[in-house]
């Protein structure tokens, strides 16, 4: 017969608080502990979120190098949340750091530039999809006035670059999020840290290709799927409009052959 095993004594180390916590068990102080850990990871968490908007919006260009101290200072915080935000964004392929420690956004080559457009059309493509299958009025309204917002910055007498970077961003991600699944814009955010940069780059350095361009007329056959929950013609818009600026940037040659 197996006999009953007598419970071990708790060591003084690892004693429990006696007042209870959630369902009444008793609250592990260690737990307590942990606060400060957790405060100095939110702050790096947020450097990476500032780090990250900037890459997806195209802000920083590939091939541009980073000064830490300069992102510290800028933001405010000390060295070790910058560092570990880099550390973060590099573990991701969005930034790398060179010898001595420099750090750059990446400069992609015309292999992983045609890989991650692939990548993007089958993921972004399902996003759409399932944001015409799920948008709510609210959701549709949103993207409707993203996509307002881009024709006008697109369409004014002398095109608002930025202004249609910002809204090319807004609009696109309003549709993922429309998609009602948060890993699934985890995802396509990844793709976009890496496709950003040469892809906001190469919207707001050329002008001449908004303006009645490829981009306003795929957004607006995306909206008019999207209202009728068309879900293939959405995934059809949404193809065109990346294809179309892949195409592009592809023909401008800022891309690498190889490494």
């Amino acid at each position: 017969m197996i006999g009953r095993v007598q419970p071990s004594p708790v060591p003084a180390a690892a004693a429990v608080d006696e007042a209870p916590g959630a369902a009444g068990m008793p609250r592990d102080p260690w737990a307590l502990e942990e606060v400060g850990v957790l405060a100095r990871e939110t702050l790096g968490e947020r450097v990476t979120a500032e780090l990250r908007a900037l890459l997806v919006a195209g802000r920083l260009a590939p091939g541009e190098k980073l000064s830490l101290r300069r992102v510290a200072e800028a933001l405010g915080v000390s060295m070790m949340p910058v560092r570990e935000a880099v550390s973060r964004l590099a573990a991701d392929g969005a930034l790398e750091v060179l010898p001595g420690r420099a750090v750059r956004v990446p400069v992609l080559t015309l292999a992983q530039f045609r890989e991650l457009t692939r990548l993007r059309l089958v993921v972004e493509g399902f996003a759409a999809e399932e944001a015409a299958r799920k948008a709510t009025p609210d959701q549709l309204a949103r993207i409707a006035a993203h996509e307002a917002a881009f024709r006008q910055a697109a369409s004014a007498e002398a095109p608002d670059s930025a202004g249609a970077v910002a809204a090319n961003r807004d609009l696109h991600f309003a549709l993922y999020e429309a998609a009602g699944m948060p890993s699934l814009v985890e995802m396509i955010e990844r793709l976009w840290l890496k496709a950003g940069p040469i892809l906001n780059l190469d919207m707001r350095h050329e002008p001449r290709r908004l303006k009645g361009g490829r981009a306003m007329q795929e957004h607006e056959k995306l909206l008019t799927a999207l209202r009728r929950g068309d879900a293939s013609a959405a995934r059809a818009a949404l193809e065109a409009d990346i294809g179309a600026a892949a195409a592009h940037i592809e023909q401008t040659g800022q891309l690498k052959e190889s490494d």
